[in-house]
């Protein structure tokens, strides 16, 4: 199941447009024919995560090395 999706996010747009065109047939949406668009918006939307995820993570590990310092100079100053 993906997240809930916005106009507003720049992020996979077209493959949220071409999901929402192919939905607005209902017969297509209930046999089946909109998978495909479906498929390509979630592995987008997979992609983009992992990217967010990995720059947070990479942020995570600059504040806990520049927390660990500071928190060694207050204890070697002492």
């Amino acid at each position: 199941m993906h997240p809930q999706l916005s106009d507003r996010k720049l992020v996979c747009k077209e493959f949220m447009d071409a999901l929402e065109q192919c939905h607005s047939s209902n017969w297509a949406r209930l046999f089946g024919y909109c998978n495909t668009q479906k498929d390509e918006l979630n592995t987008c939307l997979r992609k983009e995560r992992i990217e967010r995820t990995a720059e947070n993570r990479e942020t995570a590990k600059e504040r806990k090395l520049k927390a660990e310092l500071a928190r060694k100079k207050f204890y070697d100053d002492e």
